[in-house]
Order: structure tokens, then sequence, then C-alpha cells
């Protein structure tokens, strides 16, 4: 079934819409849901009575609440491509519910990551506090787990669309395998990148501007053979290049 341009314009919209909302949330940071609030008993080392500030300080459910909120914003876009393909292979009174689950599937395992990411952001905080040698430690491994042909094969898994079930509950519970799965690969190839902006004591934001870009130009990427490579993905920005040079000549013409 081929999805009209006015359906998928309206996919596109909301989805924009809402990791553009999501994203103005992240900015006022409420509640310093994104940021570590310094714990200066951390200072002479870590013990209990630090841990028990931080925690107090950074309650764990405020930052799991922000890291579900970083998720939105910067994944939601990623997902265009499968909620577009769900709409395609979806009878129409389905495909609304099957796309909530896919997206639910997908926020699940995200939110999974999240717990462990947070309690690792936690710990280097209490050892190293408002450092930046973990975020230079992790971006040392993040750079090199761009490069590996590991990472690579969960970008390609990431490509990989799967049919739905056309009828019954089958096709519900597809959906939010589909969701599970693309969750996995996404956070296969991404955690690194994903946990580095968490560790910056400073400019958090524009660090998580940077990955969304770096992820959704990865995510446009094609498939290619998994081994050892240094390479830039780059379409995103040749798009907008080639986008911009168009509606430049079109306004001369």
């Amino acid at each position: 079934m081929k999805l009209s341009r006015r359906t998928r314009i309206q996919i596109n919209l909301l989805i924009v819409f809402i990791s553009i909302f999501v994203w103005v949330l992240l900015i006022m940071n409420p509640g310093h849901i994104m940021t570590i609030e310094h714990c200066h008993v951390s200072d002479s080392g870590p013990s209990g009575t630090s841990l028990k500030m931080l925690l107090d300080m950074n309650p764990f459910s405020s930052q799991l609440v922000g890291w579900g909120l970083m998720v939105i914003a910067m994944m939601l876009p990623k997902l265009i491509t499968p909620i577009q393909h769900i709409y395609k292979f979806s009878f129409r009174r389905r495909r609304f519910l099957s796309a909530l689950l896919f997206v639910l599937g997908y926020t699940t395992v995200w939110m999974m990551a999240g717990i462990v990411m947070i309690i690792a952001r936690l710990g280097l905080q209490l050892l190293m506090p408002n450092s930046y040698y973990s975020a230079i430690g992790l971006g040392i491994i993040a750079i090199i787990w761009q490069f590996s042909p590991i990472k690579q094969q969960y970008l390609n898994r990431g490509h990989d669309h799967k049919i739905l079930a056309a009828y019954g509950w089958q096709g519900y519970q597809d959906a939010l395998l589909f969701g599970v799965m693309h969750g996995v690969y996404c956070v296969g190839s991404g955690w690194a990148i994903m946990l580095f902006p968490m560790l910056l004591p400073h400019g958090h934001n524009l660090a998580m501007i940077i990955v969304t870009f770096i992820m959704l130009s990865e995510h446009l990427e094609h498939p290619q053979v998994p081994r050892w490579r240094i390479s830039f993905p780059g379409k995103l920005a040749r798009i907008i290049i080639a986008q911009t040079q168009l509606r430049l000549k079109q306004q001369y013409i």
C-alpha cells in the first residue's frame, strides 16, 4: 500500500513538532533534570554520606525523566522512516495503534539502557565530581566504537524493516517487537555517543545537538560492509546544503 504525500507530511510534521517541543523542555531544564547538582561532600572522596547527598540532590526518578525526554528529542526523528513503513503496510484503522506500539517498544529499550547509564553517570560523578575526565575517557571510547565493525553491524540491522501481520493481535505484537528490535540496534550503535553529553559538566545542550546530527546522519547512510574504517556521516549535511542551494536558485529564477 503506497502512502499518500499528505500522510507522509502529516507523519513528518507531527514527529518534528514533538521533537522540537521536547527540545525546548530540555533547554529550559525544569527541576535540573538534565544536569547533575554538585555535592561538595563528594570532594573529599566517595562515601556513604556523599552518595546519599548526591541522590538527595539528584533524585533517580528526575534523572530518568530527563533521560526519557532526551531520548524523545534526539531519537524521535530517526523513527520517521520505520513509522512510515508501518503505515504503509497496515490497514488504515490499525496504523496509529501499531505505530504507537512500535514507539513504545523502542523507547522501552532506551529507558532500560538509560537506567544503566544514569547509574554510571552518578557513579562517575561520585568518583570524579564536576570533572571532564570521565567525558574525555568516554569520548575516546565513543570514537573507537564509531569506527568499529560491530557498530556498523548494528547500523546495518537498523535498516531491517519487519513485515507486520495484517490481522489480529499478531500484527500489534509484530509492531511492538519491531520497536524493541529497532531500539536494540539503536542502543547497540549509539550507547557511547548518547552517554557522552550526560558526562559533561557544562555544554551538554550543544553536545546533544551535535550528537543528534551525527546519529541522524548515520541513519540516512546506506548499509556498508562491517569493517574498521574512519568515516564521518555527512549525508544529512549534504542534503541540507543541496536543499539550501536549490531554494536559493529558485528565489533568483
